[in-house]
């Protein structure tokens, strides 16, 4: 029996590392991503999202490159029965697809054909445990049968439960520019 206690171990932290292992786009290309998406639906074990998920419409995500080649990306959702605009610099790591910002937050590009839909990962460390999210964007805010399907089927691979997903109506409430509050992160 002792000598299982170590293998075990072992397998049990590689089943870890298979979880937190998340694959990038083979030959990201930052200009073909740029440009703006709807937020169409999110899975997060993050306790405020949770609270708010089932109240929550699809948004918009702006994004846009630096001349760093950094991510600029703009959100704008309804919260609270206002529009709100969110504004965030994803700074580029050393990997095509990977970014970061303010050492808090992890942006990963898992998955785009740039035209139609993109699956983003991302780590927002800070609080107590560190929170973890699964968007998915499309270009347009209708959402195809099959993409959804594989979006789901992504969850688990990420620790997630499907209980923390939400597929987010459309809504056209917060597309006028003049209607925002603004805060950046």
């Amino acid at each position: 029996m002792p000598a299982l206690l170590p293998s075990l171990a072992l397998t049990l932290l590689c089943l870890l590392q298979a979880v937190a292992e998340v694959p990038l786009q083979p030959n990201f290309n930052a200009e073909k991503f740029a440009g703006m998406w709807h937020v169409t639906a999110v899975a997060s074990n993050c306790p405020v999202f949770l609270k708010m998920k089932d109240d929550m419409k699809s948004s918009t995500a702006t994004i846009s490159i630096t001349s760093e080649g950094d991510l600029a990306v703009t959100l704008v959702w309804l919260l609270m029965g206002k529009c709100q605009k969110f504004e965030v610099l994803f700074q580029h790591s050393k990997q095509a697809g990977h970014y970061l910002a303010q050492e808090q937050r992890e942006l990963q590009v898992m998955e785009t054909d740039y035209s139609h839909y993109a699956i983003l990962h991302e780590v927002q460390r800070g609080g107590q445990e560190p929170s973890t999210g699964l968007q998915l964007l499309t270009r347009d805010q209708n959402v195809s049968p099959q993409l959804l399907q594989k979006f789901k089927e992504l969850i688990p691979s990420m620790g997630l439960a499907e209980e923390m997903l939400a597929v987010l109506p459309a809504s056209d409430q917060c597309m006028a520019e003049g209607s925002w509050v603004s805060f950046s992160a």
